[in-house]
């Protein structure tokens, strides 16, 4: 079974509350925290990750927060899972890079890979947050 980990599935949680609210509206940590029933301290190492793959921005002081980097039609879930995941390979063989062995079903795992990547790339944040 293919999964993405928690931690990316929580970015999704935050990122589709954030869009679906007012663009320029700040969120900080605490808040998103009691908004999407997630713990703090996850809260805030997903904000972290998301913003330093630029996917958030971070505003400092008093009255700073989080906000999306583009607007949620302009962010795309293969991003997300990129910035969280790092690149997108169902198998080690699928990777960009290949494998070792090379043998002859790397090529359809390097199609079947393609494929949930252009998924995933035709996904935007503006679309989940609607769901």
């Amino acid at each position: 079974m293919l999964r993405i980990t928690k931690i990316t599935d929580y970015g999704f949680i935050l990122l589709a509350y954030m869009a679906s609210r007012e663009e320029d509206l700040l969120h900080n940590a605490k808040d998103l925290s009691a908004a999407s029933g997630l713990a703090l301290p996850t809260v805030s190492k997903v904000l972290k990750i998301l913003t330093q793959g630029h996917i958030l921005k971070s505003y400092q002081g008093s009255k700073g927060g989080y906000s999306l980097a583009r607007p949620a039609a302009q962010i795309t879930a293969a991003e997300v899972v990129e910035v969280v995941e790092g690149p997108v390979a169902l198998t080690e063989c699928s990777s960009a890079e290949g494998c070792e062995r090379n043998c002859q079903v790397s090529t359809s795992w390097q199609r079947v890979n393609g494929v949930v990547l252009e998924a995933l790339a035709n996904l935007s944040l503006a679309t989940m947050a609607e769901s």
